[in-house]
């Protein structure tokens, strides 16, 4: 599976549109972690614990957004875009979206 932030992929032709997959995960924070994560805070730098889980809840998003384009018989997706909103005062959703397409 081709994937492209940009409307095309470089070399080749778009043949199809399938139109618009998705995928997204709702992730929530861990007590302990935060813990660790404000003590951190207070003598600065990164919070590898916050980064670690960003970093796991993007890719499960990218990798449903890609098991949606397969089950329509896309070999790629364009256009790729994330998004990010909080669900509640200790969760957050991240969306992986983006057209996909049939290229040759």
């Amino acid at each position: 599976m081709l994937l492209a932030t940009t409307e095309t992929i470089p070399g080749k032709t778009i043949a199809r549109h399938l139109g618009l997959v998705k995928g997204n995960t709702i992730r929530g924070r861990h007590l302990g972690k935060d813990i660790l994560a404000g003590l951190r805070n207070l003598v600065g730098g990164e919070i590898a614990e916050y980064t670690k889980l960003l970093a796991e809840s993007r890719e499960q998003a990218l990798d449903r957004m890609v098991e949606e384009a397969r089950k329509l018989g896309a070999n790629a997706i364009v256009g790729i875009r994330f998004s990010t909103s909080e669900v509640t005062t200790h969760a957050a959703e991240i969306l992986a979206y983006g057209t996909a397409v049939v290229v040759g």
